[in-house]
């Protein structure tokens, strides 16, 4: 599967259902949130099991981009076929880059911490996206999520030329902090002196390494089972979504209720109206 898995609310309830369902039959699923099989990152939640930094407290995650394509209407296109080509716009396809991309780190901050937020607030808006090919979809977020241990993540993405680009995380525990970026992972206690450093110049590919072990798994009677955490990593974003939108606490439990269906309600290569954007 690949991430996001959904982009409302009923959509992640189908994917859990799926999910047991899939670990009962014994059946392997991978998502393609492939830092979990990435040496780096595989290297620092090693090392913070170990507890080399103790329990993590707070920590800052990061997608800040110059933004990505715009796919122009053309003539004589159906309202379903332009919202498809220029999907990345559009919640019901794409579900805001917090989803479609952020969601990276988000899961990274879920995976070190050891678990899933409980709640979010947080701010965005609409600076640089006004054109009418920008759909629905901010170009900027920044949430704060609460985790049950009292844990506090600070998560921004931003798609706006010309400014900091920045893809990465960064955690603070009770003994040090641990340092995430692509191939490199770095351990660093309060006082400089470095716990651990990996720098991984030479390492597999993640995206290939995902697809490996999932074919190995298949064929030695394993059992992989991603489909939980792609879930619920997916509803920890869309949790910072409705967060960012609303300006308003959303707590998890309570938003798992939600029977807000993205979908438009005539999906028909005729449709001709664009509808009401939801959240």
């Amino acid at each position: 599967m690949e991430k996001p898995v959904a982009t409302d609310v009923p959509g992640v309830r189908k994917v859990l259902a799926a999910a047991k369902k899939a670990k009962e039959n014994k059946l392997n699923v991978v998502v393609g949130l492939q830092r979990h099989y990435q040496d780096s990152y595989l290297a620092a939640i090693d090392q913070i099991k170990k507890d080399s930094i103790g329990k993590i407290v707070s920590g800052q995650v990061y997608w800040n981009s110059g933004g990505v394509w715009v796919r122009e209407r053309q003539p004589q296109q159906s309202e379903l076929e332009y919202q498809m080509r220029n999907w990345y716009y559009f919640n019901w396809l794409c579900g805001d880059h917090i989803l479609e991309q952020h969601i990276h780190n988000i899961d990274v901050a879920n995976w070190f911490v050891g678990e899933y937020p409980i709640s979010a607030q947080g701010m965005g808006g609409r600076q640089v996206r006004k054109g009418k090919d920008h759909g629905e979809i901010f170009d900027h977020h920044f949430v704060e999520y609460t985790y049950p241990s009292g844990a506090v993540i600070a998560s921004q993405c931003r798609h706006q030329p010309e400014t900091m680009s920045k893809v990465s995380e960064f955690f603070q525990g009770t003994k040090g902090t641990v340092y995430t970026k692509g191939d490199n992972a770095t351990l660093t206690d309060y006082n400089g002196n470095s716990i651990f450093e990996h720098r991984g110049k030479e390492d597999p590919n993640p995206y290939q390494v995902e697809h490996i072990k999932l074919f190995e798994s298949i064929r030695n009677g394993g059992v992989i089972a991603d489909a939980e955490n792609g879930a619920k990593s997916t509803m920890s974003a869309i949790i910072g979504r409705m967060a960012t939108y609303s300006g308003k606490v959303i707590k998890w439990d309570e938003a798992m209720q939600s029977n807000i269906d993205l979908a438009p309600d005539e999906l028909t290569l005729g449709f001709s109206s664009s509808g009401t954007a939801k959240c």
